[in-house]
C-alpha cells in the first residue's frame, strides 16, 4: 500500500480516539483540518486499512460500521440503550482460540465477536 497523508490522518483519528467511530465521524473529525477531504476518500481509505488489517471494521446489524484501532484479539460489548461500543479484553480468549482449533481441526486468522446488553453507566 502505497503511502497517503490523507490515509495517515484517519489512522491516526481512529488510533487516537478511544471511541469506536463511524466513517461520517472520522469524516468530521478529519475534515476539520483538511477541508478538501470527501466522504468518499474516507470510505476508500476505510477499506484499504481494514484490508491490510491495520484496523477493524465493526459490522452491527442496522447500524453504521465502526472502526477499531486495536487491532489485537479482544471482544466488542455493544450497549443497547446508548449505543456505545466497549473493547473486552479477555485472556480466556486465547484458551477459546486454542480449544475451538483443536477440536475443530481448524485454523483461526481471525473472529468478530459482539456481546450486547447494558453497559455499567446505563445500568445506574
Amino acid at each position: 500500500m502505497k503511502y497517503s497523508k490523507q490515509r495517515e490522518l484517519i489512522l491516526n483519528c481512529i488510533k487516537e480516539n478511544p471511541r469506536h467511530l463511524t466513517a461520517d465521524s472520522i469524516y468530521e473529525i478529519v475534515k476539520k483540518d483538511n477541508p478538501n477531504l470527501s466522504l468518499g476518500t474516507v470510505y476508500r481509505n476505510l477499506a484499504q486499512l481494514v484490508e491490510h488489517d491495520m484496523i477493524l471494521k465493526i459490522s452491527i446489524s442496522g447500524e453504521p460500521d465502526r472502526y477499531d484501532g486495536n487491532v489485537d484479539d479482544h471482544l466488542h460489548f455493544l450497549c443497547l440503550d446508548c449505543g456505545k461500543v466497549q473493547d473486552l479484553f479477555l485472556d480466556e480468549l486465547t484458551a477459546i482460540r486454542s480449544l475451538v482449533e483443536q477440536r475443530g481441526d481448524v485454523k483461526i486468522e481471525s473472529f468478530d465477536i459482539l456481546l450486547k446488553g447494558t453497559c455499567s453507566e446505563c445500568k445506574k
